[in-house]
């Protein structure tokens, strides 16, 4: 590792000693190349990026300490075309030679590829930046006005920019800020009686008060907070312009006295006299809303209506829609004061409906009683809109594979602004190792249906609207699907079907109440098991072998000579030549194979709540904490006992012969990152899971169990191979009920769009609470917590706006499964890392 890191040393070093000359190669003789940027405050230097920020002008980006992208433009010759012309289109001799030996065409691509090659290097590189003097003059302005804004009124600054001979230069900044002016009193002139007694009410959510620092940020958004309560409180006619600042700083020691003024509205008259008056609360009169508006049919009559609710339903033709289908998406309400908000909600509530474009709100003004009229046009989308996809793939289990996705929805198919979508999916393939060479070329078959209904409220027979408010834009989802595999590991049957509401309390929190969630999964080639999990199948041919079930060299068959030698060593007289170890490896084998060959049905309900604190796309300093909690098979237990339910060999109650399951399953995620700033960002992610059987139960189906290792878990092991616990596993998938997971990441940029980082995950899965009796596989309490698996590594990330690429390479630093003295670094190289390719950022 040393030998390693001191080749990379000299290799830089070199680098820089053969570049370092043509780093001024594009700069004039009487230009400079910026180097460097220094910025002092108050004596003492300051890299913050806010303050770096601020300047219009930046040295060339670096890496490593060499600005390599400044090289690579350098490469590129600024007058490619002039140089391929005297080379070879001037000279006719030599091109006639050229095109003799490598052909006119050859030529010519080749004269492409030089244009191409140097186009790459200006394309790839970065130009030199020239020392502009009016740029740090500029630079100086708008970091005084930084500071001025930010209460140093008293900030004195200046700049020094160092020339060498060698066509460099570097400028320093150099600030004194004073002490920060403090807001000392506050006292307001408010012209308006509403308005004052508005703001009285609200003036402890005010965002400037005495003893504050001065901040021109603050007053600027408590100018947009006065303004939005009163458009909020019926002041139709009320903007941030009337309200204004006035500060006081003379002879109050570095402190500063606030008048809040609020004008009467100005109302101009013929254009030219303006009078000045109260503002006065507006209520709404009337609402008319037209269902069905375009601009071709804007002054044709109507020819249906309907009032309901005090709303006015207009359309052109036949009403398609249940007026309260309409007016529930209508936060604008006849008799109510003027709120700004209810127009916002309207127009996002009626945007998520997917049923109509976006709409148009218009108010208007009755002067003589200080109402307003609203008027909402809404334009139908399509009845219908269809979709369509074809996707290629190939994977471990098929050469390729062929696969289309037709799709169509029907909007408003109950006159109540519902969607109902149709997606089917089918898909063709050819497996790698087929069952049957006289099988088709196509062996693998995959289908399925999937029918989505969406209800734009709680379909209820309660009242919910005091409980959730339609302003948290609550809406029912139904669902059912049902698909279908051949060749395709145990060639499984699926239905499943859910019925959930969903609300948003704010734009920060999301809620799902599952009330009921059916699963059924039926299992038609149970028969391939061992085929599918080969590594159980290996381990228990070997035992046989061992013992000499059967001779060395050769292989139980599938199914019937590997179900044999299990009944074999698992009878009640078990043979002599067994052992008590390979007794107990064989029943492990059989009790999963039984677990994941047996049909499952699931009935469940849940809930979920997210509170997501990300202020947009980009925002990276935030949080998100997601909980979620499932219980399954205690209304099947009720009815089980109430009805008498059959039971099968093991005891459990049945339905349509297969035994439901029953547990309660909880998980919580918390997220959390620190941007610490210069595109330098620390993440860290927590998560806790749990899932207990119980009941009908003793153990947790597949599908719901916990699984760890892959690119967005712990990235130094693949999916499904970490754990359980500090077992020695050799299954295909790994997986067990209880789950704990830590992951921490420090990313970095390294220049445009490619970034890099550095990792650590920590994490396994245990057995607890289920019939899983393995102590390297169960949870026994906190001592368990040294069977913790630790992963660390790097890895790159390409940003390519829509989406990032990334490549992960994880080392096992502590695993588990190794024995106690050998756990740490023991497999810390190259060798035995795991290189993980994904899609966006793994948390």
């Amino acid at each position: 590792m040393k030998n390693l890191s001191l080749r990379i040393l000299l290799s830089a070093l070199v680098l820089h000693s053969f570049t370092g000359c043509d780093a001024v190669k594009r700069v004039s003789d009487n230009e400079y190349l910026l180097t460097k940027n220094t910025i002092n405050v108050n004596g003492k230097k300051d890299n913050s990026e806010t303050l770096n920020n601020l300047l219009y002008q930046q040295a060339n980006k670096k890496l490593a300490g060499i600005p390599l992208r400044l090289y690579f433009y350098n490469l590129a010759r600024p007058n490619i075309d002039s140089i391929i012309k005297s080379n070879i289109t001037a000279k006719p001799k030599k091109r006639e030679r050229l095109e003799k030996w490598l052909s006119k065409k050859q030529l010519d691509k080749y004269m492409d590829s030089r244009r191409g090659l140097n186009n790459w290097f200006k394309k790839t590189g970065e130009a030199p930046v020239i020392l502009d003097e009016s740029r740090a003059d500029k630079s100086l302005s708008r970091i005084n006005s930084y500071y001025i804004n930010n209460g140093w009124f008293d900030v004195v600054s200046g700049y020094n920019i160092t020339k060498t001979d060698k066509k460099r230069a570097a400028v320093e900044y150099n600030i004194e800020s004073g002490p920060a002016f403090i807001i000392d009193s506050i006292y307001r002139e408010i012209r308006t009686p509403i308005i004052d007694t508005i703001y009285q009410k609200n003036k402890e959510e005010a965002l400037i008060y005495s003893g504050q620092q001065y901040r021109t940020s603050n007053f600027e958004a408590e100018r947009e907070r006065i303004a939005i309560k009163m458009r909020n409180s019926g002041l139709y006619h009320f903007s941030q312009d009337y309200i204004t600042f006035e500060m006081d700083t003379i002879g109050t020691n570095k402190k500063v006295n606030v008048g809040l003024k609020i004008q009467n509205r100005e109302i101009r008259k013929d254009g030219e006299n303006i009078t000045r008056q109260p503002f006065k609360v507006y209520e709404i009169s009337d609402v008319n809303i037209i269902t069905d508006y375009t601009f071709e049919d804007r002054n044709k009559p109507f020819q249906d209506s309907i009032r309901y609710a005090g709303f006015n339903l207009y359309s052109y033709g036949k009403m398609r829609y249940r007026p309260k289908a309409i007016t529930d998406a209508v936060f604008i309400t006849p008799n109510r004061i003027f709120r700004d908000i209810d127009r916002t909600r309207t127009y996002r509530y009626i945007s998520e409906l997917r049923t109509f474009k976006y709409p148009n709100i218009q108010y208007y003004e009755n002067e003589e009683d200080r109402t307003l009229s609203d008027t909402i046009k809404l334009t139908p989308l399509k009845k219908f809109s269809l979709g369509f996809s074809t996707d290629i793939s190939q994977s471990n289990i098929q050469t390729v594979g062929l696969s289309l996705n037709p799709s169509v929805l029907i909007r408003n198919i109950f006159r109540g602004a519902e969607t109902f979508q149709i997606s089917a999916f089918g898909s063709i393939g050819s497996s790698r190792d087929k069952n049957n060479t006289s099988d088709p070329f196509f062996d693998i078959k995959e289908y399925g249906l999937d029918l989505k209904l969406t209800i734009p409220r709680l379909f209820s027979p309660f009242y919910t609207e005091g409980i959730i408010p339609k302003y948290m834009s609550p809406s029912t989802r139904i669902s059912l699907a049902a698909s279908s595999q051949t060749n395709i590991g145990l060639d499984k049957q699926t239905l499943s079907g859910t019925f959930n509401y969903n609300w948003f309390p704010n734009d920060k929190v999301t809620n799902k109440f599952d009330l009921f969630n059916i699963q059924y999964v039926r299992n038609l080639n149970i028969e391939n098991y061992f085929g599918v999990y080969q590594n159980s199948f290996k381990l228990l041919n070997d035992i046989a072998q061992d013992v000499n079930y059967i001779p060395r060299g050769e292989n139980l068959s599938i199914p019937s000579g590997a179900n044999a030698f299990i009944n074999y060593a698992l009878d009640e007289n078990p043979p002599q030549e067994i052992s008590t170890t390979q007794r107990q490896t064989i029943n492990i084998i059989n009790e999963r194979k039984n677990r994941l060959t047996e049909n499952n049905l699931i009935l469940s309900s849940g809930f979920s709540f997210v509170n997501d604190e990300r202020t947009n796309l980009f925002d990276e300093d935030f949080s998100i904490f997601r909980f979620k909690l499932e219980l399954a098979g205690n209304l099947l237990a009720s009815a089980s006992k109430l009805f008498g339910l059959p039971k099968d060999d093991n005891g459990r109650y049945e339905l349509f012969n297969v035994a439901y399951s029953q547990y309660t399953k909880v998980e919580l995620d918390y997220i959390k990152h620190f941007d610490l700033g210069k595109k330098n960002v620390l993440a860290f992610r927590s998560f806790a899971g749990i899932a207990i059987p119980y009941g009908n139960s003793a153990n947790i189906p597949f599908a719901k169990s916990f699984f760890a290792g892959g690119p967005n878990d712990n990235r130094a092991w693949t999916a499904y191979s970490l754990g359980p616990g500090r077992s020695q596993s050799t299954n295909e998938f790994n997986e067990a009920n209880f789950k704990i997971a830590f992951n921490i990441e420090q990313r970095f940029n390294l220049f445009e769009n490619l970034n890099g980082a550095i990792f650590v995950d920590v994490g396994n899965i245990w057995n607890v609470f289920d019939n899983i009796t393995d102590p390297a596989a169960t949870f026994n309490g906190f001592s368990s917590l040294e069977d913790l698996a630790v992963g660390s590594g790097f890895g790159l990330r390409y940003d390519l706006s829509f989406f990032v690429f990334r490549f992960d390479v994880g080392f096992k630093t502590h695993n588990p499964a190794s024995d106690s003295s050998g756990r740490w670094f023991n497999e810390y190289n190259f060798k035995n890392a795991t290189y993980n390719i994904g899609i966006n950022y793994p948390f």
